[in-house]
């Protein structure tokens, strides 16, 4: 008989226990409030350097991996053949003046020896060897291969000495001086920026204005974060430059791009991580997610009255973070709501004794904490 009147009093005591009311209040303070999105890391620029001749690849002048200047020579392709061909143009063109001049002397004479006809074919003659030399010079320049910006070299594809042909990739050069990170933001959220924009101001204000006050205004109540596969913070905030201009279909999402300044070449495309947009809320209320309850697709908290009634009350969350709510409308600092216990009241009831938490105190020992 003693084990059973042990196990009674355990059940009796849990029983008050589970009974037990605890209550507390919204905290309003300033909030940062965060969302956090995966990311793709892309260069600002990043081209495949390519042969603009046929030839054997005569020098590579830099080192896979190297940081290069814009003008920087990067590979030599053997200019025997075009050396030639520029030379040999460059007396056609010298010979061509030189008839073009005699012929000219002899139709500007009192005699008039020959014609204008001829003239003008001299002329064309001449002009022909020009714009001939001119492809030669071009052609000659092609074998010689610079860098078209700052950038940092990739691996190479061809080898010193081997025969190339037009339009061979060679290498890919980077500029990775700023980052785009790329993120993926859902219709909802994209919709809920779009109304916080608001309507035209009028009927000649067009996309490019809106896009560009929206996007100002983002960046300047936000601070744009990246964090790195290691979980590390990168050092330079961002600031959101673009949004892409179709859906995806398959995802309900569109590209956001924020663009990062990489001083020190610390990323590299194709990296990923998370992006964080930090913004400050203002006197927000905010209340443990615990202290609610759903009814289909709707908020609720039971709200103690100064008689100790239990009274139900939908709210309206603004922003949900980890485990706690920030409230849009319903609530205010003065209201006392049921914190433990939700399960086991009722709208109406009476209580006839709770707990009272600070809610500084419920707060502080949130997962999330409001700072």
């Amino acid at each position: 008989m003693l084990p059973s009147c042990q196990t009674q009093g355990k059940n009796k005591g849990s029983d008050d226990e589970r009974q037990k009311i605890v209550a507390t209040a919204p905290l309003v303070k300033d909030t940062i409030y965060y969302r956090k999105f995966v990311c793709q890391i892309h260069a600002r620029r990043q081209i495949n350097i390519r042969a603009m001749q046929s030839g054997y690849l005569e020098a590579i002048r830099i080192k896979e991996g190297q940081f290069v200047k814009m003008g920087e020579e990067l590979f030599k392709v053997i200019p025997t053949i075009y050396e030639a061909k520029y030379a040999a143009d460059k007396a056609d063109v010298l010979l061509a003046q030189i008839e073009y001049d005699n012929t000219k002397k002899l139709y500007d004479a009192q005699t008039r020896v020959v014609s204008q006809r001829e003239l003008l074919e001299y002329g064309a003659k001449l002009a022909k060897a020009k714009a001939k030399l001119q492809l030669s010079e071009a052609e000659l320049k092609f074998t010689t291969i610079t860098a078209p910006f700052d950038g940092i070299i990739d691996r190479f594809y061809e080898q010193q000495g081997s025969l190339i042909q037009e339009g061979d990739n060679l290498t890919c050069l980077t500029d990775n001086s700023v980052m785009w990170v790329y993120f993926n933001v859902p219709e909802a959220r994209y919709l809920d920026y779009m109304a916080e924009l608001g309507p035209p101001q009028n009927d000649q204000e067009d996309y490019e204005t809106r896009l560009k006050t929206f996007l100002s205004a983002l960046n300047r109540q936000s601070q744009i974060e990246l964090v790195l596969a290691n979980g590390s913070t990168f050092p330079q905030t961002g600031r959101i430059s673009a949004i892409e201009a179709k859906f995806n279909n398959e995802t309900g999402n569109v590209a956001f791009r924020a663009d990062f300044p990489n001083p020190n070449r610390l990323l590299r495309h194709g990296e990923t991580g998370k992006l964080l947009i930090k913004q400050t809320l203002h006197n927000a209320i905010v209340i443990p997610v615990r202290a609610t309850f759903q009814i289909l697709d709707k908020r609720y908290v039971y709200v103690i009255g100064e008689d100790h009634v239990v009274r139900q009350r939908e709210v309206a969350v603004q922003h949900e973070m980890d485990d706690i709510f920030i409230i849009k409308k319903g609530l205010d600092a003065k209201d006392k709501i049921v914190l433990d216990g939700v399960q086991q009241v009722r709208d109406g009831d009476k209580l006839e004794e709770f707990e009272f938490r600070k809610p500084e105190e419920v707060l502080g020992h949130q997962k999330f904490h409001a700072e």
